[in-house]
């Protein structure tokens, strides 16, 4: 990882569980130095004690980067350990859910660059894929939270923060919807007469699989859809169910959507 800012004033993480673990990972892999960067974190892991980097210790005046990667209950307790950093050069990159950018604001100053992320979890094997958005003096930060932030997977800049709800409600919690689309498609299986082990090896390919295609090929999902489904054959027997507008994915996932992104207002709201 080249960034001559982080290399000169080194990187603080606010929080070291499974999505600081992930990105520290990915940025150790990359070439950061462990001695330039600082982990507050209250329970190490192993994994962290062995990596190199300062854990708990006195922090640097003035670091490059500040990455906050707490729970958002416990922002509380812990803005307030990082608040002296603010105000001045360093800039503020956070990846807890449902804290907004003005929050921030009031805890470090109007004038501290701050950059909001939502990840999710396939971050955890560098699959994941994030939204950044910034305050007014952040933006000008954007390109060095998205290079921090590509350890993990692809990022994407919002046009404003009124957008960070949508994108919880679609690859925020998303993860979860594809989890029970497994869950329930080997399910489907096992009542077909296969055994749960088996249904469940062939939905969790079958997901993986279809999902690296989408990625990967240059026909979008809809011609991908065609292209598997053959006039009166199986597959179309099965999409006339799950396309139904009134029961099937047509109604119901916009409708998941809609209840998490308005979920993800309201904790923002407090």
């Amino acid at each position: 990882m080249k960034n001559t800012r982080i290399a000169a004033q080194g990187l603080v993480l606010l929080g070291c569980g499974k999505m600081g673990s992930a990105m520290l990972a990915g940025w150790l892999e990359r070439g950061l130095p462990p001695e330039k960067v600082w982990v507050i974190e209250p329970v190490p892991s192993l994994w962290l004690r062995g990596t190199g980097v300062h854990i708990n210790d006195d922090l640097p005046d003035a670091p490059a980067v500040v990455l906050v990667a707490v729970k958002p209950q416990m922002m509380g307790d812990a803005l307030p350990a990082i608040a002296a950093l603010g105000g001045g050069e360093t800039v503020f990159v956070s990846v807890a859910a449902g804290t907004s950018l003005t929050a921030y604001e009031a805890a470090f100053g109007v004038d501290t660059p701050i950059v909001r992320a939502m990840p999710n979890t396939p971050a955890a094997i560098g699959r994941g894929i994030t939204a950044i958005c910034a305050n007014a003096a952040g933006q000008g930060a954007l390109d060095e939270a998205a290079a921090l932030l590509s350890a993990v997977g692809d990022v994407v800049q919002l046009e404003s923060e009124a957008q960070m709800d949508a994108v919880t409600g679609v690859s925020g919690s998303g993860p979860a919807y594809v989890f029970h689309m497994i869950e329930t498609l080997a399910a489907g299986g096992v009542a077909q007469g296969l055994s749960p082990e088996l249904a469940m090896q062939l939905a969790k390919a079958t997901v993986a699989g279809a999902g690296a295609l989408a990625m990967q090929s240059d026909d979008d999902p809809t011609q991908l859809r065609i292209n598997v489904t053959s006039p009166n054959g199986t597959t179309q027997a099965a999409l006339e169910v799950l396309m139904s507008e009134q029961s099937g994915f047509p109604a119901l996932l916009p409708r998941a959507v809609a209840a998490a992104t308005e979920r993800s207002k309201e904790l923002s709201r407090g």
